[in-house]
């Protein structure tokens, strides 16, 4: 069997169930050892009390096919916990290779019902959980490359969401955290090419507790077929981008789903106006963009979905 991660050491957030599980259970699989952080809490809003019996449930699994791993139950949107889990990873492993970014809640409603408490508990799950280990992650290979005096070896894989590229009007915080993940990548990457780490960010379409409402009309085979949705079809891509084969992939923002992998581009000018004198007046941008925008129905947005061929309205896969 291929072990392109042997002697690696990883850390995958949210690892206690779904996306996170799978991906830490690939990791094992692909040869690393592997940090399983899991907060633990029973509801997908964050409710409920901690529990360690997610991670550790997951560790056991990992450890009866014969892999390394340990469990974390910190909260990675607490700064000090995000920490401290970096360090557990390089205190057991004497070093961190690896860092996957999945954990994350749902408080979903529309953007004129929306409470402030809702606003930030997702944003700061999702978004602020993502900076936490980033920036401990990215200090510990800075500081490790300027020892050696050459870069190391390090790779982030972040968990954002179509829900951020083709929109969804039930949840404008995930959607915003989504969005917020995609710029955090991109200067991540810029930030720490140079010490040889990688940055890059998954839109992943699967069958978890975060998605169950998406999903409710798409059944499970019941013939014991392939279904595209299970959460297993997308750890490949996370084990391949953490992995030195994808040595020259940075900076990049990829959908997955099944059998499926589409590469998104950065966003492109799709066309452009020239004042006839040296700045616009109303009048005149009203005259050209009135035009340009004159086919599309009123009130219709811009979305990536156009281009993708992603679902329209509601909410977007996680």
């Amino acid at each position: 069997m291929t072990r392109p991660l042997e002697g690696l050491a990883a850390i995958v957030t949210g690892a206690g169930r779904g996306l996170g599980r799978a991906e830490a259970l690939e990791l094992a699989r692909l040869g690393a050892a592997v940090v399983v952080n899991d907060y633990g809490r029973s509801g997908r809003d964050g409710s409920g009390e901690a529990s360690a019996g997610p991670a550790e449930d997951v560790v056991r699994e990992i450890r009866s096919a014969g892999g390394t791993a340990l469990a974390h139950t910190g909260d990675v949107a607490d700064f000090g916990q995000a920490a401290e889990l970096v360090e557990s990873a390089v205190r057991a492993f004497g070093k961190l290779d690896i860092l996957v970014n999945n954990a994350g809640i749902l408080r979903d409603r529309m953007v004129f019902s929306m409470a402030e408490d809702e606003w930030d508990a997702v944003v700061r799950v999702h978004l602020k959980g993502h900076f936490n280990t980033t920036r401990f992650a990215a200090a510990h290979w800075r500081e490790r490359s300027k020892a050696a005096g050459a870069p190391v070896y390090g790779r982030i894989v972040n968990t954002s969401s179509e829900a951020y590229l083709a929109g969804s009007a039930g949840q404008p915080n995930y959607a915003a955290a989504k969005g917020g993940i995609v710029g955090l990548t991109t200067s991540t990457a810029l930030a720490l090419a140079k010490y040889g780490v990688t940055a890059n960010a998954i839109c992943p379409r699967a069958r978890t507790r975060m998605t169950q409402d998406v999903f409710a009309g798409f059944a499970q085979p019941d013939d014991g077929g392939l279904d595209p949705l299970a959460p297993e079809h997308v750890a490949p891509l996370v084990g391949y981008l953490a992995a030195p084969a994808a040595a020259r992939v940075n900076g990049q923002l990829l959908v997955v789903h099944g059998g499926m992998v589409a590469v998104v581009e950065r966003p492109r000018v799709r066309a452009q106006f020239d004042s006839k004198e040296d700045v616009f007046s109303y009048e005149e941008l009203a005259d050209v963009l009135g035009a340009h925008f004159a086919d599309r129905p009123e009130g219709e947005t811009f979305a990536a979905a156009e281009v993708l061929g992603l679902r329209r309205g509601g909410q977007e896969p996680h």
